[in-house]
């Protein structure tokens, strides 16, 4: 009898041992399990896509700042390249204009409305005008913001009777906002002002 009780005693010990090393081993592959999971999830989460000449490229959060002056300088490059192309066609002026309005603030909407009821869109439809424009440099500042920046840009005006060079310089404000289909580079352009558009030279066609 005392052998009976001594080998349910040894037995009852396995299966306490057997069943506490499984315990421990499920705990250990939760928690194993569960550290890949946040991790993969902390990967995921910190990736970004930044896109550059119609490419998206992955990247990642931490590297952010390192493409803040390529996507802030691709933005005021998209910005002009909308507002100032230019071409006797209502519908194409008016999408432009529109796709340029998502990437600044009401000062660029108070120019576009001063020079709609200047009669300028009007007289470029009229005269058979097309305009350019060629984005030289755009200077941006992280030192504090919102990021003051300055563009020199050339404009070519083609009449059908001459093709008119005119440098242009304008500045503003880039602040940071959310990234979406209208606004690809998540800034917004702020009390942006012409502070030159001058006649470089006139050539006769």
């Amino acid at each position: 009898m005392f052998r009976q009780l001594k080998n349910i005693d040894t037995a009852f010990r396995y299966i306490r041992s057997f069943s506490i090393a499984v315990i421990v081993g499920n705990t250990l592959v939760a928690g194993f399990c569960y550290y890949q999971s946040y991790q993969l999830a902390g990967k995921v989460q910190g990736k970004i896509y930044v896109l550059a000449n119609d490419k998206v490229i992955e990247a990642f959060a931490d590297d952010r700042k390192n493409y803040l002056p390529v996507e802030a300088r691709a933005h005021v490059r998209d910005f002009h390249r909308l507002f100032f192309t230019l071409d006797p066609d209502e519908r194409l002026i008016q999408s432009n204009i529109t796709k340029a309005m998502y990437l600044a603030d009401a000062s660029a909407r108070g120019k576009y409305q001063s020079l709609k009821e200047s009669g300028f869109y009007t007289s470029v439809i009229s005269g058979n005008v097309s305009q350019r424009i060629e984005v030289d440099s755009v200077n941006v500042s992280f030192d504090r913001k919102p990021y003051p920046f300055r563009c020199y840009a050339t404009l070519q005006i083609r009449r059908p009777t001459s093709i008119t060079t005119r440098s242009l310089i304008t500045e503003g404000y880039l602040q940071d906002a959310k990234a979406s289909d209208n606004n690809s580079h998540g800034f917004l352009i702020l009390n942006w002002t012409i502070i030159r558009n001058e006649d470089l030279n006139v050539v006769n066609r």
